[in-house]
C-alpha cells in the first residue's frame, strides 16, 4: 500500500508540472500579444496616413479637427473629415457634398451619376459590382446592396423597383447642376 506522504509528493510534483506548463503557456501568449499589438498598431498609423493623404485639399492637416479613437491609446489621432471605412452615412440635405460620405458611398453615387448623365435607367447591385471591376459573387454584392440601402434610407438615393437604385431627385438634381 502506498504512504500518504509518497501520494502527496506525486500529486505535489502534478500540480507543479501543471503550473510550469501553464507558466510556459503565457509567456508564449504574451510575445504573440506583443506581436499582434505591434501589428495593430502598424496597420492603425497607416490608416491615419491614408486619411490624412485623403484629407480635403485646400486646408493643411493641421487646420482639420481631430478627434481621439478610445482603441488608439497613445497613438496620434486622424483628421475628423478624412473618409471612414465604417463611417456614418448622414440624411441627405441640400447643403451637403458628396465629400461627407466615405469613399466607397461616393464610387456608389458617381456610377448612378454616370447613369443619369447618359440618360441610362437604374442600376442593380449586379451591374454595380460588375462596373466597379469586382468579383460578382454574392458576399460582394450583398455589400453593394447593405450600402446602397442605407443610402436609400438617408434619402441619397431611390429604389423605385426592388433591387434597382437610382438618385433621389434632389441628389439627382445637385450632380446635374454641377
Amino acid at each position: 500500500m502506498p504512504s500518504v506522504v509518497g501520494l502527496l509528493e506525486q500529486r505535489e510534483l502534478a500540480a507543479r508540472r501543471r503550473v510550469d506548463g501553464l507558466r510556459e503557456e503565457a509567456d508564449r501568449i504574451q510575445v504573440e500579444l506583443a506581436a499582434a499589438e505591434q501589428e495593430w498598431q502598424g496597420w492603425s498609423i497607416a490608416r491615419r496616413r491614408v486619411g490624412t493623404v485623403l484629407a480635403p485639399v485646400g486646408g493643411s492637416t493641421a487646420d482639420t479637427e481631430t478627434t481621439p479613437d478610445p482603441r488608439d491609446a497613445g497613438v496620434p489621432s486622424a483628421p475628423r473629415d478624412s473618409a471612414k471605412p465604417k463611417s456614418q452615412v448622414p440624411v441627405w440635405c441640400e447643403e451637403l457634398a458628396w465629400s461627407v460620405l466615405s469613399v466607397d458611398y461616393q464610387r456608389i453615387l458617381q456610377a448612378l451619376a454616370d447613369r443619369v448623365r447618359l440618360g441610362q435607367g437604374p442600376l442593380t447591385c449586379q451591374e454595380m459590382a460588375a462596373a466597379f471591376g469586382m468579383h460578382v459573387v454574392p458576399a460582394r454584392v450583398e455589400a453593394l446592396r447593405s450600402k446602397a440601402k442605407r443610402l436609400v434610407a438617408r434619402g441619397w438615393l431611390a429604389q423605385q423597383q426592388p433591387g434597382r437604385f437610382t438618385l433621389a431627385q434632389g441628389v439627382a438634381d445637385e450632380d446635374l447642376g454641377k
